[in-house]
């Protein structure tokens, strides 16, 4: 019964390998394809603009803390109790504030993530189904999935290109 199995596999296989090589393949990084079009590109530098500000106060206020910090980590035992006190408070204080602005900015930043992946998706989608139709492909794999691959089968820039053609 084993030889019965394995001899039928086998056909199976010679029966299947023609039309295997004549298939088309392809691999697209789908993710790089998203990230690397131009309005992509466009939407990092608008929100390097939009969310730099906040950034920048939240990297002012860690900075800051991190200067209390020191002062209380070289000399907090040497200082008066007073002092010290209010030093750990303004720390404390310093710490709930960029917990909670960090937090804003990430959701934020997570909303105009999504918005902007919610305008771009369909777009890049529509590419990818043209360079599928242009290129007659039978099969296209994400990249990850694929281990190695020959540049002439990777569709991506094609895709990008594509993508950055329909504005």
């Amino acid at each position: 019964m084993r030889k019965l199995t394995q001899l039928a596999v086998l056909a199976a296989t010679l029966v299947a390998t023609p039309a295997f090589a004549e298939m088309k393949i392809a691999v697209l990084n789908y993710q790089m394809a998203l990230l690397e079009s131009d309005a992509a590109k466009k939407y990092a530098v608008d929100a390097e603009k939009k969310f730099g500000p906040q950034l920048t106060k939240l990297k002012n206020l860690e900075s800051s803390a991190q200067g209390i910090k020191d002062r209380l980590m070289k000399g907090g035992d040497k200082m008066a109790q007073p002092e010290r006190e209010r030093l750990e408070l303004e720390f404390k204080q310093k710490a709930r504030d960029y917990q909670f602005q960090s937090k804003e900015l990430n959701e934020s930043k997570a909303v105009a993530d999504r918005d902007m992946l919610k305008q771009l998706k369909p777009k890049l989608d529509g590419a990818v189904e043209e360079v599928i139709k242009k290129g007659a492909f039978d099969l296209v794999l994400e990249r990850g999935a694929v281990i190695d691959v020959k540049p002439q089968y990777d569709i991506t820039r094609q895709v990008i290109e594509r993508m950055n053609q329909a504005r």
